[in-house]
């Protein structure tokens, strides 16, 4: 698995900063080639083109609004989990995104390479949704 966290300080009001990060379907345009689709347990993530793809589903497991959420990563390809956490910073807020991914079938000694791919990633989303 590979553990990354990701930590922004916004000057955004904390329910601002939790209703941008949480509007699962704009995530889809941070992330190239993926559309997002809300489930009645959270969302589905497809990344490809046409009917080619994958597709990664994210149960939201645990919600306390306006400050903490838990996705647990449910599909063939792509597990872990993702936690998002908003707390007040003065007129502001910090943002921490912790996420453990792993892609099936990557062997453990490619960790580094899935971390590194993952950081940049979910470092993009964030800083795109918050700004």
């Amino acid at each position: 698995m590979a553990l990354i966290e990701i930590v922004r300080e916004v000057d955004l009001a904390p329910a601002e900063a939790w209703a941008r990060l949480t509007d699962w379907e704009r995530h889809g345009e941070f992330v190239p080639l993926t559309r997002i689709t809300l489930t009645p347990q959270g969302f589905d993530a497809f990344t490809g083109v046409g009917r080619i793809g994958f597709h990664d589903p994210m149960d939201v497991v645990e919600s306390r609004e306006p400050t903490f959420c838990r996705l647990e990563k449910r599909g063939r390809l792509v597990l872990g989990w993702a936690e998002v956490e908003v707390q007040p910073l003065g007129d502001g807020s910090r943002v921490t995104w912790r996420e453990d991914i792993h892609v099936r079938g990557v062997p453990s000694f490619l960790d580094g390479l899935t971390r590194a791919s993952s950081r940049a990633l979910f470092s993009r989303v964030v800083t795109g949704l918050l700004a």
